[in-house]
Order: structure tokens, then sequence, then C-alpha cells
């Protein structure tokens, strides 16, 4: 294929990127947008084999062929509810590559750049070393607390700051010995030590933000990612790889402003892990009163009788695969005259998206799944709301507590309904660790046990 023609399937390709984007922004379009993102990505990599670039089919198809089959096992075998371990473990993919892909530049003895071209090539590559070491370590760790094998509680080392500080300052001289390195030798020294240093810090900047703000550090590190391959993308002079890392970049870096906000937290805050705020572990363990129990017969009865229900879906939902018996509610009671409306928070779950998605996977109607801000008004008119294994996103102290770790945080206002139902195993508390006031209200009723078995409960009862 000429260059021509392949400066033209790329060209192609970013306007489908674009074009998923866009789609990608609203449920009803989302199908569509995933769509083009496919068909860009087959034209991206079909005209990158096909350039005159590549030289070694063999090598090229087999990597190919072994990373297709690696990655459709993976992806068959993870559940709905794995999706942010899987995000988080691929960002860390392509912070690896940036790494490898730098270090090989750095090594290549075909380049031979001179001058000003020559110091600008080892800027790109310390550029795309840096931000690669630090999402692929950071993301390694939100992976690991995600999953639950690192614990989700911040580590607040003494001076941490000054700790990460020290390690940017480090690692800029150390770029720089590379822009001055008499060899390549002692440059590579310069950059895999960089590099080193750099994996620490994004180690130390994810260890250092609490559970309760892992959705904010995947959407951030998605954006690190996207900035790590337009990086690469210009030490291999692909113009395609700088169009998409600079679209997955600037829409993660939105994404997590728009989030950070929807937490009342600071975005320069979660960047630097955490600066400035509280250590967000603190537990409110001293009982507030009485909490009401129910049951599952009481719930639909409750369902039945009202002319306005709500329903926040939350992570415990998720966990449950509960999603499709909720569907199956919602039909029957919009067919008996009930206006029934979901309520989602920006950060339910953990990951951006995560309940519309699974709505949207039981079919549930998207003119009725609403976000937090179109729905908040309308809880004191609304008759029941019925809270599925949300704990943070519903929890009354965000208002009333000015020393909670989660004070300020916009929350759906459940509790000034007529009734709130609530679904949970037990009281545990949330991610931030803090107790929910929410439970021990005189309109709550906790309805405990498997989300799922609850719901099934409800919809037996409801039939019946």
């Amino acid at each position: 294929m000429s260059s021509g023609l392949t400066t033209v399937a790329y060209i192609g390709a970013s306007i489908l990127f674009i074009l998923s984007l866009g789609g990608l922004s609203n449920q009803e379009t989302a199908r569509r947008g995933n769509i083009y993102g496919v068909i860009g990505m087959a034209i991206a990599i079909l005209a990158t084999i096909l350039s005159t670039q590549v030289d070694n089919y063999l090598i090229l198809l087999g990597a190919v062929a072994i990373g297709g089959i690696i990655g459709f096992l993976v992806a068959s075998k993870v559940e709905m509810t794995q999706m942010p371990q899987l995000v988080a473990i691929l960002h860390s993919f392509v912070g690896l590559a940036a790494v490898l892909v730098g270090v090989a530049s750095y090594v290549d003895p075909a380049s031979n750049f001179t001058g000003v071209e020559k110091t600008i090539h080892e800027v790109e590559i310390f550029l795309g070393v840096f931000i690669g070491a630090v999402t692929f370590t950071g993301s390694i760790i939100a992976f690991g607390k995600l999953q639950g094998s690192i614990s989700g509680k911040p580590l607040l080392m003494p001076m941490r700051h000054w700790m990460n500080l020290v390690g940017m300052i480090a690692s800029l001289w150390l770029g720089y010995e590379v822009l001055g390195a008499a060899n390549h030798e002692s440059g590579l020294q310069s950059l895999l030590i960089m590099t080193v240093i750099a994996g620490l810090i994004g180690i130390h900047l994810v260890m250092a933000i609490g559970g309760a703000d892992m959705p904010v550090v995947v959407s951030m590190l998605n954006s690190y990612s996207g900035w790590a391959a337009a990086a690469t993308g210009f030490m291999l002079s692909n113009d395609l790889l700088i169009v998409v890392g600079a679209l997955v970049g600037s829409s993660g870096a939105i994404l997590s402003y728009i989030m950070c906000r929807a937490m009342n937290r600071s975005f320069v805050s979660v960047i630097l892990g955490g600066f400035g705020t509280s250590s967000g572990t603190s537990v409110g363990t001293e009982e507030q009163g009485e909490v009401i129990a129910t049951s599952a017969d009481e719930t639909a009865s409750l369902l039945t009788d009202s002319n306005d229900v709500i329903i926040v879906p939350g992570y415990g939902m998720a966990v449950a695969q509960a999603q499709g018996a909720v569907s199956e509610i919602t039909k029957l009671l919009r067919d008996r005259g009930v206006r029934v409306r979901f309520g989602i928070h920006p950060v339910a779950g953990r990951l951006p998206g995560h309940m519309n998605v699974l709505l949207a996977e039981a079919k549930v109607p998207y003119d009725i799944v609403l976000e937090m801000d179109e729905l908040n008004d309308d809880f004191p008119t609304t008759d029941v709301v019925l809270v599925i294994g949300a704990n943070d996103i519903v929890n009354p102290g965000a208002q009333e507590d000015p020393n909670s770790p989660i004070a300020g945080m916009p929350v759906l206002e459940v509790w000034k309904a007529k009734t709130s139902i609530v679904l949970k195993r037990s009281m545990a508390t949330g991610y931030a660790g803090v107790d929910n006031s929410l439970f021990y209200k005189d309109n709550t009723r906790m309805l405990f046990g498997d989300a799922k078995d609850s719901i099934d409960g409800v919809l037996h009862s409801l039939k019946g």
C-alpha cells in the first residue's frame, strides 16, 4: 500500500474514532458509536499492516494472532462486574507498550537524527517512557484495588507529596542526562533509571488514593494512557497514533474532571495522589438508632400502591446480577400505571456509565434512565425509592456532616421521598468507609439479603 493510500486510510479511521466518541456520549447512539470504533480500528490495523514500513509479516501476524486469541479468551470470561478491573489492566498494557517502544526507539540504530531533530526525538522518548511507566504501574495498583487484592484504604506516607516532587525532579534531571549523553550506552542507563523512578511514582500516586475515588482514578489513567499513546505516535512518526492518543487523553481528562465535580473532589488533588484531602477512612461506628426491616412482600405492596417510583441502582445490583429481575419489575409496574424512573449517580459502580450499560443490557428503556441532577428535585413527591446495592451515593452525611470524608459530595437525596427501601446484604459501609445515616431514618425500610434473591422475591410477590 502506498504512503498516500495509508494516509487516506488513517484519516478515515480518525474520523470514525471521532464519530465513535460522539456516539458513546448518549445511550441511544452508544451501539452505533461502538460500531464506528470497531470499523475505524479495523481500518487502522489493516492500513498499518499493509504499509511500506512493515517488511516481516510472519512475526507481525503471529503477534496479532497470539494477542487476538488471548484477548478473546480473557474478554469472554470477564463478567460485567469485572469490567473496571479489565479496563484498568488494559491501561497498563498501553503504558508498558509506550515504555518498550520508547526504549526501542532510543537504541534503534536506524534512528540517525542529528541536531534539533535528535533533541526533539529524545524529548518525545522521555515523555513517552515517563508517562507510560506511571500509567503501567498505576494501572496495576488500580487493578489490585478494584479486584480486592490490595486494600482500598489510601496509603498516606509521611512527606508523600515531597517524595513525589523529588521523584519528578530526579526524572527531569535524568531526562536532561539522556539529552546530553555522549553515547547511547550512558543515555540508556539514565533512561532506564528514570523509568524505574516513574514506575514508583505511579505506584505511590494510586496507593495514596482511597477506594471511594477509584472511578476517577480509572478515568484519569485512561487519560494517561492516551497521552502515552500520543507520545508513542510522535516517536514513530505515526499520525494516526498521535490523533487517537490525543482523543483518548483529552476525553479521559474531561471525564475525570466531570467525575471530580460529581464527587466534590479537586481534579488536581486526585492527580497528585489526594493532595490536601483527608484520609477518607474514618468510619462511623456509633449506633445512630434502630433500623426498620421489611420483607419482599411488604416491598411489593408498597410499590403496587405507589404512583411514582424511583429506582437507584448501585454496585451491589451489578455484583448480584439483579438487573434482569429489576427490568421485569419495572415493566410490571409500568403496565399497572406506576411511573417508574431510574436515578443514576455519575460514580455509581466502579466505572463511569457502569449502571447505564447494565440497565441497557437488561432492556430498560433509555428514556426512564435519568442522571442525578434530573431527579433530585423530584424525590419529595416520590412515593417509593428503591435503593439496590448503593451506599455512599445516597448518604445524607455528605450534606449533614461537614467532617465526613464525603462531605460536599453531591448525592441522590432519596431520604426526602415518602418511603425509601434499601436492599443490602448487611449494615456494612461503602467504599468511603462511612456509616450511612439513611438506614436509620424513620421513612427508611431495610430489605436485607442478596440483591438478586430480594428482587426475585419482590418480583414473585408482584406476579402473585
